[in-house]
């Protein structure tokens, strides 16, 4: 066994998902090596979602800022170095950045898992195995001596982002939290579908509300679906912060949502999920905590879209096609949905839902 590290920096910039499974690794090393400093380089949208947590410095680096944000990055770094580099980030430019990274063991994925010139910039795999990404994730552990399952997650929030979402979902009325766009536009249910599952959530006296970004999409879709509706919503799509996203997730009963950012953040933050997949597989990419009430048309996609059975796809392959998301019908969300509201009710509340 190798010694305990006494410095470690860990790569991850992007997306807000990955941003929360890495957040779990995290808490995890935090919990088994209480103490030890921990430098994570992240992008800038995550470094806002995380601000506030506790025992990090984060390095950030802004991908659109080309050149200068390299001579940024570098100029952070020079003059330090790591016992332990984690690169959790399979993408060429993640490698071409962690060669600014002095690190004495440089850890990442196994052979198999390994694309865009990866192998170039470690000198340690981890073992194979762990499908979910949060499990891939926990894998970079084993090389520190760090096993079993990962410490709670959640998010920093600070109170007036909770009072904020307190004042937008006063009450103890269920709410259906509807964040309709994935930023892979393939992976977008269609919006009339989104409306009858809402008009059903709402006949059955529940409060339906709509989130998400400030993007021409998100606006769009979430325009098409209020159009489609019989009954109200509650429009909040680009309206809220990163922080208060995370309060209105915490306070939801249920969030339907596509493979998308709010997917991992209402999953750390305690909620539900009614996740949409077909062209990415649930198993690997849905909520970590509770997959009960997913979708999950993977193998079907990959029969009739790639014409091989899903055994054969390489992990993580998204099966991004015109008409995959069709695969998921109206009534099997439906009775997910009632599903959902059945096991809540027997339980006397509705998991995830916060009091003021």
């Amino acid at each position: 066994m190798k010694p305990a590290p006494q410095s470690l920096c860990l790569l991850r910039l992007s997306a807000l998902g990955d941003a929360s499974h890495a957040l779990a690794l995290v808490r995890t090393l935090q919990q088994h090596r209480p103490g030890l400093p921990i430098t994570w380089i992240i992008g800038k949208g995550e470094a806002r979602l995380l601000e506030g947590l506790e025992g990090v410095e984060f390095v950030v680096y802004d991908k659109k800022s080309g050149l200068a944000g390299l001579r940024a990055l570098r100029a952070q770094l020079a003059g330090r170095r790591f016992d332990v580099l984690l690169n959790l980030q399979l993408a060429l430019r993640a490698g071409l950045l962690s060669t600014l990274v002095s690190a004495d063991r440089r850890i990442g994925y196994d052979r198999a898992r390994s694309k865009e010139g990866h192998s170039l910039f470690i000198n340690e795999r981890i073992a194979p195995g762990g499908h979910h990404v949060l499990d891939a994730f926990l894998q970079f552990l084993a090389p520190l001596g760090i096993a079993g399952p990962p410490a709670p997650w959640r998010f920093p929030v600070p109170q007036d982002a909770h009072d904020w979402a307190a004042a937008q979902l006063p009450g103890d009325q269920p709410t259906l939290l509807v964040s309709p766009c994935s930023s892979h536009a393939l992976r977008n249910w269609r919006p009339e579908r989104y409306a009858a599952v809402a008009d059903h959530a709402a006949a059955r006296g529940w409060r339906v509300v709509l989130c998400g970004g400030r993007s021409r999409i998100e606006r769009e879709t979430t325009d098409r679906i209020l159009a489609a509706m019989r009954a109200p919503a509650l429009d909040l799509v680009g309206k809220d912060t990163l922080k208060q996203l995370l309060a209105l997730l915490a306070r939801a009963s249920l969030v339907l949502t596509p493979d998308a950012g709010p997917t991992h953040l209402a999953d750390a933050m305690g909620s539900s999920v009614l996740g949409l997949h077909a062209c990415t597989d649930a198993e690997r990419s849905g909520p970590y905590r509770d997959r009960r009430w997913c979708t999950n048309h993977y193998a079907q996609a990959a029969q009739r879209f790639l014409h091989k059975p899903v055994n054969e796809v390489r992990w993580g392959r998204r099966i991004e096609f015109p008409g995959v998301m069709d695969l998921i019908e109206v009534d099997e969300v439906i009775g997910l949905f009632e599903a959902y509201a059945a096991a809540a009710d027997r339980r006397g509340r509705l998991p995830g839902w916060q009091p003021a």
